[in-house]
């Protein structure tokens, strides 16, 4: 179920917060400019008071008062699938997501939504920065930023909105913006979607919601390609290998053959937008220039005695990994992969990491380490990569935690290779969230031992 309702129409209603992360507190905060005072509900609430309100626990009292609710605005963690959620809607209480309320009354034609399992943070932020540098005012929120429903936003001092999407966020959209991209997709949280069928299409169903018309997509993607009928009306396929000569990315800075799509992928959706630059090489070279890399996303964070490494903390699951490998062709590469364990396949993870002709060093990390050690020395067994050497090959070594690996990887990459933090799984367990484990890896590099 999808309400098809919008921040106005809650006003002089009986209205619940549920979830009081960065999109709860913009809901509560849009709520008081309507005069509404919710009921604010959480799974682990803070201690005290949020802004003079009482936080009730889910488990607890906090369902039997959204039961008294006439609406339910939920955070994006809170998965559509919980029993709760179904509990609710069974009584006729309509349970919504914050930005399809927003864009129930946005001004659609000026939106652009960037969804996909990995690369729509760096696409959405490539479209935000060049359409800046082009001169228009826009609003780079969602997934990535701020929320565009958060009152501090004022709605008449941008031009453009462009929305990272999440999965978690598209499944709660009653409408789609006329252009859609994505970047991508992969097998990914599992356990919120009820399975990997449920994930493609819930991420997916942002291209086809009433208002849909046209869907940039990654057409290097097969599972993308094999789920056409999900992208909506009409698509629009974009290859890495398009335009070989345009030069109008260089000073994007960008690593990787994804990253060179991504921002293919970014200059269609403007094209699509009717940004007129969009189809002026030189206008665009211009605005690229200045680009700030996003942090933890294929990130140089440092070289110590020419070893060149590599904070990729945000990659959390195997495509990014693989297109993060694929970044540095040709070059001996020690490889941090590793964490908290969803259960995902790592098999396609030991099948694109043996033909790479360079020497390759994959050290894993608890607790889903052992997996992915087991399907590297599998491929190794059968003999469809050599163990690792001087001339190329791959090898494996289980690491206690992330100071050990980052040693351990500067000891063998030296003296011009390459240490690389791409875990292709989550931090949660050891570290509060992927920063906290990018912030670990460059610290540990400050400590390795020099020549």
């Amino acid at each position: 179920m999808r309400p098809k309702i919008c921040w106005s129409d809650l006003r002089g209603a009986r209205v619940g917060v549920w979830g009081l992360g960065v999109e709860g507190h913009a809901s509560l905060a849009r709520l008081r400019t309507l005069g509404v005072e919710p009921v604010l509900v959480d799974d682990r609430p803070p201690p005290g008071d949020v802004d003079g309100l009482q936080v009730f626990a889910t488990a607890s009292s906090g369902l039997a008062a959204l039961k008294h609710c006439d609406v339910v605005v939920k955070s994006p963690g809170i998965s559509r699938y919980r029993p709760e959620v179904a509990e609710l809607e069974d009584r006729g209480i309509p349970v919504a997501g914050g930005l399809g309320l927003w864009l129930q009354e946005a001004d659609r034609d000026r939106v652009l939504c960037v969804t996909g399992t990995k690369g729509k943070s760096s696409t959405t932020a490539i479209a935000g920065h060049l359409l800046t540098r082009l001169g228009y005012s826009c609003l780079i929120g969602g997934n990535i930023g701020t929320p565009p429903w958060d009152p501090r936003v004022d709605d008449a001092a941008y031009d453009y909105w462009i929305i990272e999407t999440s999965s978690y966020q598209a499944t709660d959209l009653p409408c789609s913006p006329p252009v859609v991209a994505v970047t991508s997709l992969h097998p990914d949280h599992l356990d919120w979607h009820g399975g990997v069928e449920a994930y493609y299409r819930d991420k997916l169903s942002v291209c086809s919601q009433p208002g849909a018309e046209l869907t940039i997509a990654n057409g290097d993607s097969d599972l993308l390609r094999e789920r056409a009928g999900l992208l909506g009306p009409q698509v629009r396929w974009v290859h890495a290998a398009d335009a070989p000569d345009a030069d109008w990315m260089i000073p994007l800075g960008l690593l990787g053959t994804h990253n060179r799509r991504n921002a293919l992928i970014a200059r269609a959706c403007l094209e699509a937008l009717g940004v007129p630059q969009a189809r002026d090489d030189d206008a665009l070279r211009a605005a690229a220039a200045g680009f700030v890399h996003l942090s933890h996303r294929l990130q140089p964070v440092g070289t110590v005695d020419g070893v060149l490494f590599v904070d990729d903390s945000l990659s959390t699951n195997v495509l990014p990994t693989l297109a993060a490998m694929d970044a540095f062709p040709g070059r001996r590469v020690a490889l941090i992969a590793g964490g908290h364990d969803r259960g995902i396949d790592y098999a396609p993870l030991a099948a694109g990491l043996a033909p790479r002709p360079a020497p390759t060093l994959v050290l894993t990390l608890p607790d889903s380490g052992p997996r992915i050690q087991a399907e590297i020395e599998a491929v190794l067994a059968t003999g469809a990569a050599p163990m690792a050497g001087p001339d190329g090959g791959l090898a494996v070594v289980p690491c206690t935690d992330l100071g050990a690996a980052v040693q351990a990887g500067f000891d063998w990459a030296r003296p011009d290779g390459i240490v690389l933090l791409s875990p292709a799984a989550p931090s949660f367990g050891v570290f509060r969230n992927y920063r906290e484990r990018g912030e670990a890896f460059t610290q540990a590099m400050r400590t390795c031992q020099r020549i």
